[in-house]
């Protein structure tokens, strides 16, 4: 690799590093590439879930590039004086294999270093590496489609289990004896699953957000029945705690909102204080999977913000949503209302 893409690529490194570490006191080789938009986090997931084998079958990009990034990451975390500290990358399957990153895994150990901030605690440390060595929950899947085969039995399922890239029903997979729990009730299913021996997490691929979200937990129905009673017994005293969570939290979007707006009005002093207002109310609304409640926009990252801004102005200034409407492409409408999303950025940067 020349000198010029290597300094570009450790630059590029750098700042996905630095974007990492705004919220946490880790950071891994994977993180990054995810970062660099080398690999989808949907694309980790099947990998973790032992579906994607090795790591870098996921990603156009090659394994001595992959492998000059990590490089470059250890660069980045020696100059901060962050320490090394190599994670166990288990897939989610009942064999509990190793997950390899690269077919020969010549640089394997490389990808599955980790680098930890230099001021945790003692007990801090402990509590990363026990989290960063422990095994992932296994996983069942929701099937995209409605009828499927399992490929033991020829049957079909209400959820699958690929093991070793073949879709197995619950009954196949000796797993028909548990219960579902769908999300929600978060007291409950924490409970359930540490009562239950067995526990599978249950998830389904959203193709609007390209990544995989928990739709509940199997577990055994006896397990269930006790959690069930030990909620029963505090729900008084839980429902007092949500109603304190649910004011902090509300007083926590305020002021993010606020921060959002001002970020937006720096960034864009033409903007309206009003409308900048409105953007960041729009986009930082919790629980809406907008562009305001990803990380990066929750640090105010300028690139988050101005993605807030732009599609506030391609729904509100420009006729995008007309041209949907009228059966228009996504791709060719937002093409079409380029010129004017970007007048109205000039406009409001001046």
């Amino acid at each position: 690799m020349s000198e010029v893409h290597e300094s570009r690529l450790a630059r590029r490194v750098r700042e996905a590093a630095d974007a990492a570490t705004r919220r946490a006191r880790t950071v891994s080789p994977v993180e990054v590439f995810v970062r660099l938009r080398w690999l989808r986090q949907a694309q980790v997931d099947e990998w973790r879930q032992g579906r994607v084998d090795p790591l870098s079958e996921a990603t156009q990009v090659r394994p001595d590039r992959l492998a000059a990034a990590a490089r470059a990451l250890g660069d980045w975390a020696r100059d901060k004086g962050w320490e090394p500290g190599e994670a166990a990358y288990t897939a989610a399957t009942r064999d509990r294999r190793p997950l390899r990153f690269t077919p020969g895994g010549r640089d394997d150990a490389l990808f599955r270093t980790h680098w930890i901030a230099p001021d945790l605690t003692d007990a801090q440390r402990q509590r990363l590496a026990a989290k960063l060595d422990k095994a992932p929950d296994l996983e069942v899947l929701v099937p995209e489609r409605e009828r499927w085969t399992c490929t033991a039995c020829y049957g079909t399922d209400r959820f699958q289990l690929v093991e070793d890239g073949a879709p197995l029903c619950l009954t196949c997979a000796d797993l028909d004896h548990l219960v579902f729990l769908p999300s929600g009730n978060v007291a409950l299913t924490r409970r359930a699953k540490k009562e239950s021996r067995l526990s599978v997490a249950v998830v389904q691929y959203n193709r609007r957000r390209k990544r995989y979200e928990r739709r509940g937990l199997l577990v055994e129905e006896e397990a269930l029945e006790r959690a069930e009673e030990r909620c029963l017994a505090d729900e008084e005293v839980r429902t007092r705690r949500r109603e304190r969570d649910r004011e902090r939290r509300a007083a926590e979007d305020v002021e993010f909102q606020e921060a959002m707006a001002a970020e937006i009005r720096r960034l864009f002093p033409g903007c309206p204080p009003d409308r900048a207002a409105v953007i960041a109310r729009h986009a930082g609304l919790r629980g809406s999977g907008r562009v305001g409640r990803t990380a990066a926009a929750r640090d105010l990252d300028p690139e988050a913000v101005t993605l807030a801004v732009v599609a506030s102005v391609r729904h509100l200034d420009t006729d995008y949503d007309d041209l949907l409407m009228a059966g228009v492409p996504r791709t060719e409408a937002r093409s079409r209302i380029r010129g004017t999303v970007d007048a109205v950025l000039a406009r409001w940067r001046a």
